[in-house]
């Protein structure tokens, strides 16, 4: 998934999704429950029920790009607080996320940013 550094922003959404669905099956949920354009520079990361599969969609200009990863012996660290519908990552967070790691636990450091 590396090819995704140049993306404008990574939408994680939380709830788990009926995995028979694919591409005309996903948009729907971007547009209505994650409240987004599926048509932006960004990935939207979906998760099955049991955390083994992942599916991330994209948009690239001339149609959709569909991936699909399914773990064999793990789960993905899905985040499971439901306080908002759409989590948004950075890159590193979705390389976390798809190296096995929990996001929400993981902190880099704190961003400074002086003006002078």
């Amino acid at each position: 998934m590396k090819w995704f550094t140049d993306v404008q922003a990574v939408y994680l959404h939380r709830d788990h999704v009926d995995f028979r669905k694919s591409i005309n099956g996903l948009v729907p949920i971007i547009e209505s429950e994650m409240a987004l354009s599926p048509y932006e520079d960004a990935i939207f990361v979906f998760c099955n029920r049991s955390r083994d599969k992942l599916k991330v969609l994209h948009w690239d200009q001339t149609g959709y790009i569909l991936w699909y990863k399914r773990l064999e012996e793990s789960k993905f660290k899905w985040p499971r607080r439901h306080s908002q519908p759409v989590m948004v990552l950075s890159n590193e967070q979705l390389q976390w996320l798809l190296s096995g790691y929990d996001v929400l636990l993981m902190q880099g450091h704190r961003v400074l940013r002086y003006g002078t």
